[in-house]
């Protein structure tokens, strides 16, 4: 196997080893798994080959709705399995070559309730008010409203994923996301790293536009929303 199919082979298990490399500072482990801590990002990911959470990992104990990216767990009877999201796993290799038409900011400290809201706003449950400290984000302004933003998430030393590709309800349709990757992508390979994405699988009009971008997808992905089973919320909430 050459290196670059070894290295390649990383983004199968995307959050182990974003946080065995990069981002290993964010990192909750236990014996088998590995969990971004609950303020940043919902995410946890086995081992290679392993793929039971054991009932004394007491993650859900902070963070009581979670994903796991990658092959299905097996869960222990407090946590129930609430939903498979399949997406496509969608990688590039080259730089996009595009005319900018707006002023793309980079976000700051002082831009993180806004960034925060807006992405909530169109996709809710997965960021967090210190998702935002894992990568740069950009963003485009009008009349003082951030109206649309891309940025970082999941990093390792060779890939970082494009993330939060989100654009206000009233502003859709003018090309702002697509400025907005091409930006994120080229920083990336600036980097000397690699640009990859998840998206939901029948958001065809998103993967439309990924393509035109360059993107190629490499493989479907699942990311398994995890809960606490109905009596051991209750007995948790008893306890609060």
């Amino acid at each position: 196997m050459s290196m670059k199919n070894i290295e390649d082979s990383k983004l199968d298990n995307p959050v182990w080893h974003s946080l065995k490399e990069t981002h290993h500072p964010f990192s909750v482990n236990y014996d088998n798994i590995k969990f971004y801590h609950p303020d940043y990002c919902p995410f946890g990911g086995f081992r290679e080959g392993e793929n039971k959470l054991n009932a004394d990992e007491n993650y859900s104990g902070i963070s009581n709705q979670f994903f796991i990216v990658g092959e299905m767990p097996m869960l222990p009877n407090d946590l129930i399995l609430q939903k498979d999201l399949v997406c496509l796993q969608m990688i590039i290799h080259d730089k996009i070559i595009m005319n900018k038409n707006e002023v793309i900011i980079k976000l700051t400290d002082q831009h993180k309730d806004k960034l925060f809201d807006l992405v909530n706003l169109v996709q809710p449950g997965y960021f967090r008010k210190k998702t935002s400290l894992l990568g740069e984000y950009f963003g485009i302004f009008k009349n003082d409203q951030l109206i649309a933003v891309t940025g970082e998430r999941m990093k390792m030393n060779d890939f970082t994923e494009v993330s939060a590709i989100v654009t206000h309800p009233e502003y859709t349709g003018r090309g702002y996301a697509k400025q907005l990757v091409a930006h994120v992508v080229n920083n990336i390979l600036q980097q000397n790293k690699t640009p990859y994405l998840h998206v939901v699988e029948n958001n065809i009009g998103a993967i439309a536009l990924y393509e035109k971008l360059g993107f190629e997808t490499r493989r479907k992905i699942s990311f398994w929303n995890i809960g606490q089973s109905r009596s051991e919320e209750t007995e948790r909430r008893a306890k609060a």
